[in-house]
């Protein structure tokens, strides 16, 4: 008996008792050891950039005179979204709150919470152990933000465990 196939013009033969699905994605696969499973979709993203810490912390923003942090911190967002696209990473809103609203010193610091934690998420989408603390991020910004330097070492090492240029499409270990 067979059935048409909604993604297909010809129709498919299929045997008894076997569904017909659909695949759904290009780098689709069949759980490993399961029957007649459902497909599922490889979750993707691009890899991020490896940057010298103490450059980014101490050379760029001294230079310019502070902006660099502000590109540093959109980039580094703009990054984790393109990663990890499962969550929502915003890009722009971070930067935005760092620049607009600093003077209120509290917006900033849930600011740099939130995005401890989304670097956290980023280790745990590499496979790696979570080992970004975001009240320590949050924290050491306060001591000549040093939190910078903190943060670009835990993204280093989600960019060391691929060990690909940035850009470069990667497969998601969780």
């Amino acid at each position: 008996m067979s059935q048409p196939n909604p993604y297909s013009s010809h129709p498919q033969p299929q045997q008894q008792g076997q569904r017909n699905l659909p695949q759904l994605h290009a780098n689709s696969s069949v759980a490993p050891g399961v029957a007649g499973a459902v497909p599922y979709s490889v979750a993707t993203g691009l890899a991020m950039k490896e940057r010298h810490p103490v450059t980014v912390w101490l050379l760029w923003p001294t230079i310019t005179l502070g902006i660099y942090h502000l590109v540093w911190y959109y980039k580094i967002h703009k990054e984790m979204a393109e990663f990890d696209r499962r969550r929502a990473v915003p890009v722009a809103g971070p930067m935005l709150v760092l620049l607009f609203l600093s003077w209120t010193v509290i917006a900033p610091m849930v600011s740099y919470y939130n995005c401890g934690n989304r670097i956290r998420n980023a280790q745990r989408a590499a496979g790696l152990q979570a080992s970004c603390s975001p009240v320590a991020g949050m924290l050491l910004m306060v001591v000549f933000g040093v939190g910078i330097l903190y943060y670009q070492v835990e993204l280093n090492k989600v960019a060391a465990a691929y060990g690909v240029p940035q850009g470069q499409q990667i497969e998601l270990r969780v």
